[in-house]
């Protein structure tokens, strides 16, 4: 990866995160009006569907629904054939108890109930013939329940859309969560490459550094007494940059030239030279200011006399 690819990436996860912090920021400003409206929404939602799963259920709550209403009594009955015929026995008792259920282990959607409603009919025609009672009742209720839920399905359909649309931008969300994380972590060991190759260059650097020559030793050491002290406590940053060990902060810095590696010094030498120049640059340029201060007030002096 090249380092101007590693800075793309690391502005673009910044970018990502930041916005994140952005919306995390608003909802926070608008979270309260937003649970108030989102859940009066959601309460008023779940109630309608509540209200009209009790209006459709009450359809069957006439006269004819009574043998619907508890589980067959196969044996009470002496229905000896009931489970060779019905597979999956259903009564509107266990509808409700479903439905009532705060363990998960009651319906999910609207059309698991429907499909249940349905079952308690079907079963019941299925078990009894077109002329028996029980099978012209339940062929009468289901006929009412189909029509109710024709009424109840356009909101269904709506509901189940809204929730999937949910669904599929909660999973792209988790989804680019994902690659700027992992983007991070490559950035993470990019960064890490990074620096292990900056330190064997280093390495790489100071084992191919010439030695100082004792005469340039003595032209250092003469130089560095000749900073001011901001350019000095710089010098002892450089080399305690390169060798953490070294006390630069201390209230008094021992400075033995022949303990300093070889790299050190080339920095010090180099450093030394470029901060000279610039404080001779600077004295220059003030002793220039004072010449001129000092020949205007010459001037000044000379015309006072005259007059």
């Amino acid at each position: 990866m090249s380092c101007m690819q590693l800075e793309e990436q690391v502005a673009e996860v910044q970018k990502f995160y930041s916005t994140i912090n952005d919306q995390v920021n608003d909802a926070k400003d608008k979270g309260r009006e937003k649970h108030v409206i989102g859940t009066k929404r959601s309460q008023q939602g779940g109630s309608s569907r509540e209200a009209n799963s009790s209006n459709t259920m009450k359809e069957t709550h006439q006269r004819w629904a009574w043998p619907f209403m508890e589980p067959v009594d196969v044996e009470g009955l002496g229905l000896h054939d009931y489970y060779q015929i019905i597979e999956k026995p259903m009564d509107f008792g266990t509808i409700k108890r479903k439905m009532n259920a705060k363990d998960g282990s009651g319906y999910k959607n609207v059309r698991e109930i429907y499909s249940d409603v349905r079952l308690v009919f079907e079963n019941a025609m299925k078990y009894n013939g077109e002329k028996n009672d029980v099978h012209i009742m339940a062929k009468t209720l289901l006929e009412k329940f189909e029509k109710k839920w024709l009424q109840l399905l356009p909101k269904v359909a709506q509901a189940e859309r809204e929730k999937e649309e949910a669904r599929v931008l909660l999973e792209a969300k988790r989804a680019q969560e994902a690659t700027y994380a992992k983007m991070t972590k490559d950035i993470r060991h990019a960064l890490c490459d990074v620096d292990e190759q900056l330190k064997n260059l280093k390495e790489m650097v100071i084992k191919k550094c010439r030695k100082l020559s004792t005469h340039e030793k003595l032209a250092l050491k003469k130089n560095l007494s000749r900073l001011n002290g901001g350019n000095l406590l710089k010098a002892m940053s450089i080399i305690h940059e390169i060798d953490p060990t070294f006390q630069h902060d201390a209230p008094q810095v021992d400075l033995d030239l022949d303990r300093q590696s070889d790299f050190i010094l080339w920095k010090l030498n180099l450093f030394t030279k470029e901060a000279l120049e610039d404080q001779d640059k600077a004295a220059a340029e003030e002793m220039a200011v004072n010449h001129n201060v000092n020949t205007e007030d010459q001037k000044n002096t000379n015309k006072r006399r005259k007059l």
